[in-house]
């Protein structure tokens, strides 16, 4: 297979259940994955994301705290609509991460790359707190676990589908 996969992780953990990305790719990194896989902490640095999908890839799969208004804990697995090449008016902050922001910009710079998946995890909490909000809540930790199952599955579904290519 000459195709590759970016599990990217996205979050801040020091806002609560926005930490989940992070956890997720903390917990992918114990199992065992194909080489064309690579897993990757992003946390909050959009330029070292925008850099990381100005390689080629056959699938990146983001995976970031997504309030859909859900129950807390419910995951998500969504396919974003992915932008055209201008990327005008696009900002992108240093210190923090907007993923759309960050596809964005790798467009307008003339990235490629072939799907884009989205897992997402309602979160309970993302506010900050004055002493901060270390932690993913009870419901976000449970899906943890299933989280990385569902990566995993995504990840051999995907070779099977660039190898009947």
């Amino acid at each position: 297979m000459n195709g590759r996969v970016l599990v990217a992780g996205i979050g801040n953990i020091f806002l609560g259940d926005d930490a989940f990305g992070v956890e997720v790719v903390k917990h992918l990194r114990e199992h065992s994955l194909p080489d064309y896989v690579k897993v990757e902490d992003f946390g909050i640095r959009s330029y070292d994301l925008a850099y990381a999908l100005m390689e080629e890839w056959d699938l990146v799969i983001l995976i970031d705290a997504l309030s859909r208004g859900g129950e807390p804990g419910t995951l998500y697995t969504i396919e974003p609509e992915l932008p055209n090449a201008n990327g005008a008016g696009i900002e992108v902050d240093a210190h923090s991460m907007n993923p759309t922001a960050v596809l964005h910009m790798v467009r307008a710079l003339g990235g490629r790359f072939g799907s884009v998946l989205v897992v997402g995890c309602e979160p309970a909490t993302i506010e900050p707190d004055l002493e901060g909000n270390f932690g993913l809540s009870r419901a976000v930790h449970e899906a943890v676990d299933e989280a990385v199952r569902l990566v995993e599955e995504l990840v051999a579904s995907a070779w099977t589908r660039l190898n009947a290519a």
